[in-house]
């Protein structure tokens, strides 16, 4: 099994465009298809080929340009399977724990209702990598649109349980906002003290803050840190349900 090559990018105003090949097969799969003319360019510097679309949920600046992209390269679009008559195009479509293999490389379906009723993670797990869109972000988590906190909460509680060494690819460079959100959560986390510095500088010089890894998300993203004492102390709910906690987080998330 050869290594996976990623290629990311910047889409719409916010969106971040992933590509991954695979040298061997000569494969080449876009995580969502957020708009065709980055994705070609990007498709073009690399000298590759797309073969597939991995759809994660239904919203436009997720599948906009899977039509175009399906008519230029006759992709194969796989999706979520409770979303799958939202999704242009789709061939292929797998619900939770659902499982394939993409040019050699395992690839495990993670259902994450919250942010859409039907969102999916991708995870690779012989590669350690996680692509989850809207679902997670870093310091972050999407908005709940479509499902409840208590389930968003439990989607996320999948995917804080994978290897901390987990890569992870998200869905939008939303994350300087998100730090200085999780500041006012979290306030006395050096980690995230720290991390929130490089951020600043980070996003200061242009650079991207995508990728991130389980291991650092579960240190400094209050979305993931329900359970910490410290935050439920600090938010003045000791006694409250995980749950009930991140409910708390994501709503003064929305205000904020």
């Amino acid at each position: 099994m050869s290594e996976l090559q990623i290629e990311l990018f910047n889409c719409r105003s916010d969106n971040f465009g992933v590509l991954i090949h695979d040298a061997q097969s000569g494969k080449t799969v876009s995580i969502d298809a957020p708009e065709e003319a980055p994705i070609l360019a990007a498709l073009d510097r690399r000298g590759w080929t797309l073969s597939d679309i991995f759809t994660t949920h239904h919203h436009p600046d997720h599948v906009e340009a899977n039509l175009a992209l399906k008519a230029r390269f006759d992709v194969e679009i796989t999706g979520p399977k409770n979303e799958a008559d939202k999704i242009p195009g789709i061939g292929f479509a797998f619900g939770d724990g659902g499982s394939f293999a993409w040019a050699g490389h395992p690839v495990r379906v993670i259902e994450t209702p919250g942010h859409t009723a039907g969102h999916i993670c991708y995870y690779l797990p012989e590669d350690r990598i996680l692509f989850s869109a809207d679902t997670l972000f870093a310091l972050g988590c999407g908005r709940l649109f479509e499902r409840p906190p208590r389930d968003m909460w439990q989607s996320l509680s999948k995917l804080k349980a994978l290897p901390g060494d987990t890569v992870v690819y998200f869905g939008h460079e939303y994350t300087l906002a998100n730090a200085r959100f999780a500041l006012t959560i979290d306030p006395h986390n050096q980690a995230l003290v720290s991390r929130v510095r490089d951020i600043e500088r980070q996003r200061a010089e242009g650079v991207f803050t995508a990728p991130t890894t389980i291991e650092r998300e579960l240190q400094t993203n209050p979305f993931l840190r329900a359970d910490d004492p410290a935050i439920r102390k600090h938010l003045g709910m000791e006694g409250a349900e995980d749950w009930e906690v991140f409910a708390e987080i994501r709503a003064r998330k929305d205000r904020f």
